[in-house]
């Protein structure tokens, strides 16, 4: 199958798989393994590297590993998580360290029932997005509390994940069992932002009565305006309004058509 398409990273996107042409970024795999014995975590907390444990506090072993870059969780019953890891395979290869690192400890440590229990993926659309609308126009579905939390709270039914939406176009997915319910999810809801693209437009005339002085601004500066617009006959009356305008929306002005 040919990619084509834009680049997510140094990787060629897949537009059969992506039509939007933007893939999802893996930031956090969650996963949990059964070790099939019961624990000392005290004794793994003293004579293991890189250990923790306080039982007031919380109560397994807290152990990290630098590559894969990831933390463990270790429980007395035997049952361990992983977290941290960029990808599945990473996961899996961190949570038989720290197996093997508890073997060696003098456990009869066996490697069962290994599992991805949720993905965290991310994605930016590059465009800001009207979250009042989405939230009134798919309210079944959607949280949106700004004064609680910034983000949109999207929950979709299929597949079952859960997306925060913020205004600045930057979006996260989570509870995801398998990668491609993450990819599935943001090419369900690209469409849906992109209806709801925020438009910033600039309204000119507050700034300026004619194209002349629109003129006079990209040329000759903000500075020069306000000198022709104080000997104007308008000055006394208008002057403050444009003045706090002009400041607002002097950049945008320089760009527009």
């Amino acid at each position: 199958m040919a990619e084509q398409g834009g680049l997510e990273g140094s990787q060629p996107v897949d537009l059969s798989k992506h039509p939007s042409g933007l893939v999802p970024t893996l930031q956090n795999i969650v996963s949990t393994v059964n070790l099939d014995c019961k624990l000392d975590l005290k004794n793994i907390a003293l004579h293991a590297r890189n250990a923790e444990f306080n039982p007031k506090r919380f109560a397994a072993v807290i152990m990290r590993i630098r590559e894969p870059k990831t933390t463990a969780l270790i429980f007395a019953s035997g049952k361990m998580v992983c977290t941290g890891a960029k990808s599945e395979e990473q996961s899996k290869v961190a949570a038989r360290k720290y197996a093997r690192i508890v073997s060696k400890l003098g456990f009869p440590v066996k490697f069962q029932d290994f599992k991805i229990q949720n993905i965290v993926g991310s994605c930016d659309v590059k465009f800001p997005v009207r979250l009042e609308g989405l939230a009134y126009s798919h309210s079944a579905f959607s949280n949106y509390e700004p004064e609680l939390f910034p983000g949109l709270i999207y929950r979709m039914k299929q597949p079952k994940v859960v997306l925060l939406i913020f205004v600045s176009g930057k979006i996260v997915i989570t509870g995801a069992k398998i990668r491609d319910e993450t990819y599935a999810a943001f090419e369900n809801i690209y469409p849906v932002l992109t209806e709801f693209r925020k438009v910033q437009k600039c309204i000119k005339t507050l700034i300026a009565d004619d194209d002349d002085d629109i003129h006079l601004i990209r040329m000759g500066g903000f500075n020069n305006f306000v000198e022709r617009f104080e000997g104007s006959l308008y000055s006394k009356r208008y002057y403050k309004l444009n003045l706090i305008c002009s400041r607002v929306c002097f950049m945008k002005c320089l760009l527009s058509g």
